[in-house]
Formats: structure tokens, C-alpha cells, sequence
């Protein structure tokens, strides 16, 4: 079980004996591991040294096992310091790898993933290897089968995690039942959620070390292939067109400033704001063609609003949306 920690097999059992004694001389611990004393005296003296015993003055020498609680715990915190310096240098490491694989195996920076059930695996897995942020472009077609019927699961354990995300979803968006519901789930966990029209593409990119992006052509209703983009000017590329989107998209709020506006008014602002025509809001909405009229109308009146440009730029100014 120590093993983990560095402590041999050998060490381990003279360690056992010695915390069931509490105390104990080389022969004793000779008698109850029946090692040579050699070996037992040079045991014991690994454990002084590793501060998981210490050794008397008097006659004969008795050792005197360190509570474990405390021993055992200072060792683990050392062993930890290793490994976290270990890492920090296998990341030091790979930027190098990286560095020089952009220009040594060109070919290797851009991978074509196919099949739905590869893609789908991929996708799992480069949002569980993610370890600061995942973001991305939204729009339809999606490879899996649920689509925004239900949360991503494993988006809502990494938001747990601390793993940030950030998406913009396009418009068309709006036309899948349970997306409103969908979204405002994981932005309760914390994501960060905005939407624009005409996104160029459906994007996913894990920190700034891979990016995924399906393969898509005209009339395809579900993603069977995808590029993976490896650290290289392309994937610098694609992170910077996400964070100049990001700044001309438009945020989803769950709630509005010091209660302002009820929840139907905040989300209908919000899809309002984004270009959805009633048709999309409804949907998105759940409401009929006419209630999302009336919503306007009733928002119109309040803001002193003639068009809906108008109710859009009053509600900007006043920080609703």
C-alpha cells in the first residue's frame, strides 16, 4: 500500500511492526519480521531518515514509531510537490514538442476524424481532458442523437470542476425544442452563454491545445466526420475568431438587474436582441406567434418604443441586456 509513496515492501512490514509496538529494539523487529538484523537495523534507519521514526539514546536502542497521521501525511505532501514540479515540466516540455512539430510534421497538425461514433468519442474526450476552459461555436447539425432535449453531462461535472465555458450559439438554435431550457441549465452551473447570427461554423476548442470541427456539406443532417487542429497558427486562427465574435455577440441573461423585468421578458429581450423573429422565439419560448407579439407590444409601450430597434437600444442603454 506505501509503495505509492516510496516505501518499499521490506520498509512497509518493519513500519508495521513498529506502529503495533509503538516502540521497539532491532531484535524484536528481527523476531517479528524474521529478517536478517542487518537488514532490520538498516530498515529502521531508513525510517529515522524518512522522519517515520525516531531512535532513543539509551541502552538498548530502541525505535519509536512517528504517529502515522502526521508521518505518513508529511511524506504524501512531499511526494505531491514531486509530482506537481514533474508536471509543470512535462508542460514545459510539451510547448516545446509543439513548438517544433508546427514546422517539423506539418501534416500532422490537422487529423480527419469520421464515423458519428468516432466523432462522438473524440468529442467526449476533449472535454475531459480540459483543464481551464472549453469554447466554441453552436448551431446545428449535432452528432449526438439528443441534441438540447437534455444537458451535456460532462459539461456540468467540469463546470463542478472549475473548468470554464464559453459558447456562442447561432440563431438557428432557436428552432430546437428545449434549447432555452438547456442552456439556462448549464448557465445555473456557470457557463458563460451569448448568441449571434450566421456563425460561421460549428467550433469546439480545448484550451489552446486542440480544436474540433465537423465536416459539414450542404443538406448533411447529422455530423459524420470532424478536423481535429493541433496547436499550430491555424488553431491561433480559430481561438481569435472566437474571441472576436464573443465580443460582438450578445450575452444570455437567466434574470435582469434588480428585478426589472419578469423571466419571459428577460429571455424574449434576449432572443430579440439576437435577431430571432417571432416564428424562433416562439418556439424557443413555447409561446404562440401571438403571445410573442403581444410581449413586444406590451415592452414597446413600456420602454416608449416605436420599432423593435428601438425596444433593442432602450434595453441596452438601461443594462437589460
Amino acid at each position: 500500500m506505501l509503495e505509492a509513496i516510496g516505501l518499499s515492501h521490506q520498509d512497509e512490514e518493519v513500519y508495521d511492526a513498529l506502529v503495533r509496538r509503538t516502540q521497539a529494539t532491532v531484535t524484536e523487529i528481527v523476531g517479528d519480521c524474521h529478517l536478517p538484523a542487518t537488514a532490520a537495523r538498516r530498515v529502521l534507519q531508513s525510517l529515522v531518515e524518512l522522519g517515520l521514526a525516531t531512535r532513543s539514546v539509551g541502552r538498548p536502542t530502541r525505535y519509536v514509531a512517528v504517529s502515522p497521521d502526521s508521518s505518513l501525511e508529511a511524506i504524501l505532501r512531499e511526494r505531491e510537490r514531486e509530482l506537481d514540479g514533474v508536471r509543470a515540466h512535462i508542460r514545459s516540455l510539451m510547448d516545446v514538442y509543439r513548438a517544433s512539430t508546427r514546422f517539423a510534421h506539418p501534416g500532422e497538425l490537422i487529423e480527419v476524424v469520421s464515423g458519428r461514433d468516432e466523432v462522438n468519442h473524440r468529442w467526449v474526450q476533449m472535454q475531459q481532458d480540459t483543464r481551464a476552459q472549453m469554447r466554441g461555436f453552436d448551431r446545428p447539425p449535432y452528432a449526438a442523437p439528443q441534441q438540447h432535449t437534455e444537458s451535456n453531462p460532462i459539461e456540468l461535472n467540469l463546470l463542478r470542476r472549475g473548468v470554464k465555458y464559453r459558447v456562442i450559439y447561432d440563431t438557428s438554435v432557436l428552432d430546437l425544442p428545449g434549447w432555452l431550457e438547456d442552456v439556462t441549465a448549464g448557465m445555473q452551473h456557470g457557463e458563460q452563454a451569448r448568441i449571434a447570427a450566421d456563425l460561421p461554423m460549428k467550433l469546439a476548442i480545448s484550451d489552446d491545445r486542440l480544436a474540433i470541427i465537423p465536416l459539414l456539406r450542404a443538406g448533411d443532417d447529422a455530423v459524420t466526420a470532424s478536423y481535429l487542429i493541433h496547436p499550430s497558427p491555424l488553431l491561433d486562427a480559430l481561438v481569435a475568431l472566437f474571441e472576436a465574435l464573443w465580443e460582438r455577440s450578445v450575452p444570455v441573461r437567466m434574470t435582469a438587474p434588480d428585478g426589472e423585468l419578469s423571466d419571459d421578458e428577460e429571455r424574449l429581450l434576449t432572443l430579440l436582441a439576437s435577431g430571432a423573429t417571432d416564428r424562433a422565439a416562439s418556439r424557443a419560448l413555447g409561446w404562440s406567434e401571438r403571445t410573442v407579439q403581444r410581449h413586444i407590444t406590451k415592452l414597446m409601450r413600456r420602454l416608449g418604443a416605436r420599432t423593435r430597434f428601438q425596444v433593442a437600444m432602450e434595453a441596452t442603454r438601461r443594462g437589460w441586456i
